[in-house]
């Protein structure tokens, strides 16, 4: 009896051991919660690790939408981000489908598409002409992760989209649409890379307007950032980071006086805000460049409040409208307890032009304009909301939008760990950047990688091509011309760049369906989660005394946790089927 009392008590005794071994073995700190680190968060934690995030302000969501309602694709173009909506049982409503295609207001006159055939055919024309080049531009690239495959493509990177635009001679008010269009869903045409422009045209080919907006998620993508919340078991917020020390034991994160130690550290945070954290060992100064060097989408975002929606009279105006009037994209949504809301997002150098504007000056701005078309609007108007991307020095900007040699600098750079740092967030994506769907993606990429990096798998450095090697092939295509080059003049700027001539034959479509930007929930940056925290606070330890801990282990069960525990046993659930693709839209434009 006694001996089988104590076998049990060794069985017993071994068992607490291996949970706590495994658990020291496992740690984590994700810093940033926008929805990359949420999501890169959520996964872990349901792969069995202790996660701590580390939020710097004092809400979660990143830059997710400010609509109180968002339109989403469908799972063909969305795959993740419906997958999410599902694990979560988020309700969604279907789109009517008079705002499943684009439409405009030029000078304060609604067009749909056909209507735009009919009453303004020149401008019609203009842009069906200005869309089929861009799809022959998109065509020229047979892989959109490899954009800059060979001299040819490479020089489309030394060209900014605005010069590639005045080739095209269009009218006055179909460029004034056009322009409003790339500002929106990218930056400034005049700020933009026209190789990244093909590039994400090549990914989003053949992908419907309809099928990026299939449904309505109410509530928009907060609601979506709170579901993570909710199963997350330690979070602290108002926590910024200002060093991550990396030794072959760990990793140390300071935030203030204190220190969190791990195994592994997931960064999901805008690159300007990366700019604020001294690492050790220090980034590399291709790293550091990309950091101070790579172009932002501006973006400033304003929902104006109405008792009642005062262009009824004129036109059913709703979805994703394009003004020539400086109102920017408007989004037309019904609020949620009556009235009717607008959302202007004002972008690239139209924000930049009111940077220096208060929050009040900015609206009363958008205000006059809506009311030289609509007189009513300032008797309905009740009030606002507004988020700055632009101005806030933690975002510097809404979205990656590479500029004119960025992509030869800086692509694919961050996908890759260095050491024991993964990176996430919308900026690592090279399919879907800007975009819910992206931000969700490099969410569970990063979670990947940690866990292949406790396997014991090395990632080989970011291979970039330097750019003066690219930029001497280019030079010596350049003598012979191509297709390019003859009809558009290469830029302004810079010697006319040459490439082959474009294959004739269409390329094979894109290796999976894709979201589009989606302008009005955009960017996937700066929600207001409302549902409480959990304070469960993380491993504190002296930041000049780290914790050595022994290589972790792949864990080979998921097992999501419950989202309040008392100690580091993981406790197990039915397992989430969150499976990766391929980007968001978002999405939406997101972090």
């Amino acid at each position: 009896m006694s001996a089988g009392w104590l076998r049990a008590c060794a069985l017993v005794m071994l068992g607490l051991f291996s949970v706590s071994a495994l658990a020291k073995d496992k740690t984590v700190i994700v810093v940033g919660g926008g929805l990359s680190g949420l999501t890169a968060a959520y996964e872990l934690q349901n792969k069995g690790w202790q996660v701590t995030l580390l939020e710097a302000k004092p809400t979660l969501g990143g830059r997710s939408g400010m609509a109180t309602s968002e339109w989403i694709g469908n799972d063909k173009t969305q795959p993740v981000l419906n997958k999410y909506v599902s694990t979560f049982k988020l309700t969604t409503t279907p789109a009517p489908e008079f705002v499943r295609t684009p439409s405009y207001l030029i000078d304060g006159e609604y067009f749909t598409a056909a209507d735009l055939a009919t009453k303004q055919p020149a401008t019609a024309e203009a842009l069906k002409r200005y869309e089929k080049t861009l799809d022959d531009l998109a065509r020229s690239i047979e892989d959109p992760q490899n954009p800059a495959a060979n001299s040819t493509l490479f020089a489309l990177d030394q060209i900014n989209v605005s010069n590639w635009l005045d080739r095209l001679n269009l009218p006055a008010t179909a460029r004034q649409l056009v322009n409003q269009q790339i500002r929106t869903r990218y930056d400034e045409p005049s700020r933009l890379s026209l190789l990244y422009f093909a590039q994400q045209s090549r990914v989003y080919r053949g992908v419907a307007d309809r099928d990026l907006r299939a449904s309505r998620l109410p509530g928009g993508s907060p609601v979506l950032a709170q579901a993570f919340v909710k199963q997350l078991k330690t979070i602290k917020t108002s926590s910024p980071v200002s060093s991550i020390t990396q030794d072959k034991d760990g990793v140390t994160v300071k935030v203030g006086s204190v220190g969190y130690q791990a195994d592994y550290v997931v960064l999901a945070v805008p690159l300007r805000a990366l700019n604020k954290i001294q690492m050790t060992p220090a980034l590399d100064a291709q790293h550091l460049g990309a950091i101070k060097g790579t172009n932002y989408g501006w973006r400033d975002q304003i929902m104006l409040k109405f008792k009642t929606p005062v262009w009824e009279s004129k036109a059913r105006m709703s979805g994703e409208i394009y003004s020539n009037t400086g109102l920017g994209m408007l989004w037309v949504e019904p609020a949620l307890k009556g009235g009717a809301n607008v959302v202007i997002n004002l972008s690239g150098d139209n924000a930049r032009v009111m940077q220096a504007f208060g929050d009040k000056q900015m609206v009363d701005q958008v205000l006059i304009r809506l009311h030289a078309f609509y007189p009513q609007a300032r008797g309905s108007f009740t009030g606002y909301e507004i988020r700055r991307y632009s101005t806030d020095p933690s975002m510097g900007g809404a979205y990656l939008a590479f500029g004119p040699g960025q992509i030869s600098k800086y692509w694919r750079l961050w996908e890759r760990p260095l050491q024991r740092v993964a990176f996430a967030g919308e900026h690592t994506d090279a399919l879907y950047p800007g975009t819910l769907e992206g931000a969700l993606r490099t969410g569970q990429r990063a979670a990947s990688q940690v866990e292949d990096l406790a396997a014991g798998k090395s990632f080989e450095p970011a291979k970039v091509v330097p750019a003066a090697t690219a930029a001497a092939a280019g030079a010596v295509a350049a003598k012979k011309g191509n297709f390019f080059t003859n009809l558009f003049g290469g830029s302004d700027d810079k010697p006319e760049p040459a490439k082959a001539p474009v294959p004739a034959a269409p390329v094979a479509p894109a290796p999976a369906p894709v979201p589009a930007p989606t302008p009005a929930p955009a960017p996937v940056e700066a929600p207001k989660p409302a549902a409480p925290v959990k304070a469960e606070p993380a491993r504190k330890v002296p930041v000049k005394a780290p914790v050595k801990k022994p290589a972790a282990k792949t864990e080979s069960k998921k097992a999501p946790v419950k989202a309040t525990v008392k100690k580091t046993e993981p406790v197990k659930k039915p397992a989430v089927n969150t499976a990766a693709k391929t980007p968001a839209t978002t999405e939406t434009k997101t972090q």
